[in-house]
């Protein structure tokens, strides 16, 4: 079997032997060197081709930003897993890291948390990440059955439908090259975009608050953190925010936000099935559903409602993607009408919303 080869960036000595301890034992990943700050990192690069580096932020000599930066220009495509502290300034960088062009990032555990619980913790979400990312092995799927991660394309048959109903609000669900690909698809809508867009990021409570002041420098929409009850307003974006549902709800006449704390769904909180299940129910025929790069099955479920409702599910296609796990099984499972490359899936809102507009074109 094939391993990916990774190469672990962190200042802390413990943290490297953390991780190295954590992913080494699963079969499908070795490690094939360490290196204490940015400067030893490239230079391993260049002598160890590894698969996938995880990279420190805050480190000496040369820190993770200004790594990443030169490992984008010389290596465009090596996935970059980065490796942060949950704080405000670690939430902030991380942002900053998947904008210039990390594939992912996991937060590093709790100073406090032992040895074995900080091993269980890097293992659970570094794993995935990984094998994912380098194509290798297989992953658990949320039902118990083992799935083989995305290489060779399988065919899959989108939806035969007739002309579809003008969309009154669009529900998207993102994980893995997220940031990246929600920039590119809002900066190309119109300031007077005539739906509300719900959106479900895998990420923690911080970053999504960070993610939303991000994106609403980048497209002329107004972006927000979703709040419980904010009545839903058309050329909004309302984020979900990390450990929360994001669902909507009819109240006076009037759709709002309704956040909640039910059980993670694929592990995720908040996860696309539950929102896209209540704008089903909220929209019916009129709701969207947009499923964008990631991993794993979060949306599926979600998307065979919205089209048992009578709504339509676009995704993005696997060429333009990070990773065409989430989007991908949409597709191979009947439930899109479109799969569209992510330069073009702007236009494609627009069309479906019903407004043509110059912008989007």
């Amino acid at each position: 079997m094939k391993k990916a080869k990774v190469l672990i960036v962190d200042d802390a000595m413990l943290i490297r032997r953390l991780v190295s301890e954590a992913v080494t034992a699963d079969p499908a990943i070795e490690v094939v060197g360490e290196a204490a700050n940015g400067r030893i990192a490239l230079q391993k690069i260049a002598q160890l081709a590894p698969d996938l580096v995880t990279l420190d932020i805050e480190m000496p000599e040369m820190d993770g930003l200004t790594t990443l930066r030169a490992i984008r220009k010389t290596y465009p495509r090596l996935p970059v897993v980065m490796f942060s502290a949950l704080t405000e300034r670690g939430a902030a960088d991380t942002l900053e890291a998947l904008h210039i062009g990390a594939s992912d990032y996991v937060t590093k555990p709790s100073s406090t948390a032992g040895k074995s619980v900080a091993q269980q913790r890097i293992a659970q979400d570094l794993v995935p990440k990984i094998r994912s990312l380098c194509r290798v092995g297989s992953s658990p799927s949320s039902s118990g059955v083992m799935q083989t991660a995305p290489g060779a394309p399988k065919p899959f048959t989108m939806r035969a439908l007739g002309t579809p109903t003008r969309a009154d609000i669009v529900a998207i669900g993102v994980s893995t090259g997220g940031p990246n690909a929600l920039a590119t698809v809002l900066s190309g809508l119109p300031a007077d975009f005539p739906a509300p867009i719900m959106l479900v990021q895998h990420m923690q409570n911080m970053f999504t608050r960070f993610l939303a002041e991000r994106l609403n420098t980048q497209t002329a929409l107004n972006v927000v953190e979703a709040e419980n009850g904010q009545v839903v307003q058309p050329g909004t974006v309302y984020v979900a925010p990390g450990d929360f549902h994001l669902t909507v709800r009819r109240e006076a006449n009037q759709i709002i936000t309704v956040l909640g704390q039910e059980p993670p769904e694929h592990s995720h909180r908040p996860a696309a099935d539950v929102l896209f299940h209540s704008v089903a129910e909220m929209y019916g025929s009129r709701a969207l559903g947009l499923v964008l790069t990631g991993m794993g099955e979060d949306g599926r479920r979600g998307s065979e409602e919205i089209n048992r409702a009578g709504g339509r599910v676009v995704v993005q296609d696997e060429a333009s993607s990070v990773v065409w796990e989430m989007a991908g099984r949409v597709a191979r499972a009947g439930l899109a009408d479109s799969v569209v490359p992510l330069s073009a899936l702007a236009g494609e809102l627009v069309r479906r919303t019903g407004r043509p507009s110059t912008t989007a074109a």
